[in-house]
């Protein structure tokens, strides 16, 4: 196909690495790294699942041991893993591709997406940007090193990165829907623990070139314009959806390779991060809100000093941002009236982060499922707050007038919905 089709649009098609056939593939595929953080059993079972077989599992550093005292040989452990299946002849490379994906949900809806490559050249997670990729909360700068530790060595990358595009006409995804029984399957199975099922197509060089086109139209001044009422404003066409971190510690690695190696960085292959695409208007894509658990606090100290901190607040349901919280002796609302954050989540976490700073031995969970936050906050010392959702159809333009949300606003569907380790590509 002409190999220029993608220019100056920041995703392209990519050589995709994925396991030969014969490969168990629900042993093989393992969810987002930074889910279940705070429940050690599902990892557990995870391990119990996989057993000896050949898995993205053994490829990835799961963050509920981010903070291990063996981190450092687990990190060598996954870089050495990485190389034994590259030796081994594990995976099979599909050159030049872009994978059509539709993901069956817990729900039982279909969620559809695109697998090729972002240039991290054209991703800036500054907020305010104007880059063509842009981060939608802010990034916490000191949860990139530990990330980059384990991409520095990596020979291969998986992504659980999800990158949003705001296509409300549905022009450059759902047309692949009607054209699978044209293109080649490369996978489709049942996800462990849960998780629902995933299917996969490659394109074909027509499917890749409307892709492109369709993108192209996306991105026109015009259609901007229209879109957000900014004029001459710098183009936004994709903004962050999960894995916004990953991405930065991608964005780092490549920062740093060109402080090393000059212009000689933009041939490696470390200039690109894979991903996968979706439409915000994808019928089955949800925003989820993530709520809060503190941990290692009384919780009684910290709604007085939520109150403190907001003196016109009061217990109940009012006008303004409504907060529910609930720990083991109690459980409520508070209304914060006339806030000075857009959201509810910008109230909290503002108040959150100097609390915690403040109180030795304090954290904080963010937890994406209801019932998980009702268990972990009837714990000793911990309090749990629950959030509303944020309407999709404000993210691109909030962004666009705005810079970024506060970190952990929202979550793309439920835990067991999230991305899932499958394919990879090579970055040395």
């Amino acid at each position: 196909m002409n190999t220029h089709l993608f220019d100056g649009l920041g995703f392209s098609p990519a050589d995709i690495l994925l396991p030969k056939d014969g490969t168990d593939m629900t042993k093989w595929a393992v969810i987002a790294c930074d889910q279940f953080t705070s429940e050690p059993e599902y990892w557990q079972a995870v391990e119990e699942q996989v057993g000896d077989a050949p898995s993205a599992y053994r490829l990835i550093l799961p963050e509920a041991h981010l903070n291990d005292a063996d981190v450092d040989g687990q990190i060598a452990a996954i870089n050495g893993s990485m190389k034994q299946y590259l030796a081994d002849g594990i995976f099979k490379t599909y050159e030049d591709a872009l994978i059509y994906v539709e993901r069956t949900q817990t729900d039982g809806r279909v969620r559809h997406g695109l697998i090729g490559k972002v240039d991290l050249d054209c991703y800036d997670f500054t907020p305010g940007s104007g880059a063509l990729i842009r981060a939608t909360e802010g990034t916490v700068l000191d949860r990139i090193p530990p990330r980059v530790r384990v991409r520095k060595d990596a020979p291969i990358e998986l992504p659980h990165i999800m990158v949003l595009i705001d296509d409300p006409e549905k022009t450059v995804i759902e047309p692949l829907t009607a054209g699978t029984d044209g293109m080649q399957p490369v996978y489709d199975f049942e996800l462990m623990q849960g998780g629902g099922r995933i299917r996969g197509w490659l394109l074909g060089g027509a499917q890749k070139a409307a892709v492109a086109a369709a993108l192209n139209a996306l991105k026109s001044p015009e259609v901007q314009e229209a879109k957000y009422d900014l004029k001459d404003a710098a183009p936004l066409l994709y903004a962050m959806g999960d894995g916004n971190h990953s991405l930065a510690t991608a964005k780092q690695c490549f920062e740093d390779l060109k402080a090393r190696e000059g212009e000689a960085a933009y041939a490696s292959p470390a200039r690109y991060a894979l991903v996968e695409l979706v439409n915000n208007h994808d019928d089955a894509l949800q925003f989820e809100p993530i709520h809060r658990v503190v941990f290692g606090v009384d919780p009684e100290d910290v709604m007085t000093a939520f109150f403190a901190a907001h003196p016109g607040a009061h217990d109940g349901i009012g006008e303004g941002h409504v907060i529910e919280y609930l720990f083991g002796g109690g459980h409520g609302f508070v209304t914060v009236p006339d806030p000075e954050k857009q959201l509810p989540v910008g109230t909290l976490q503002a108040f959150l982060d100097v609390y915690v700073k403040a109180h030795e031995g304090a954290s904080v969970d963010y937890i994406h499922d209801d019932d998980v936050v009702e268990r972990l906050s009837m714990q000793k010392n911990a309090i749990g707050f629950k959030l509303p959702a944020m309407g999709k159809d404000q993210l691109f333009r909030t962004v666009m007038a705005d810079g970024v949300l506060p970190r952990k606003t929202f979550s793309m569907g439920h835990a067991r919905d999230k991305r899932y380790y499958l394919e990879a590509r090579k970055i040395k």
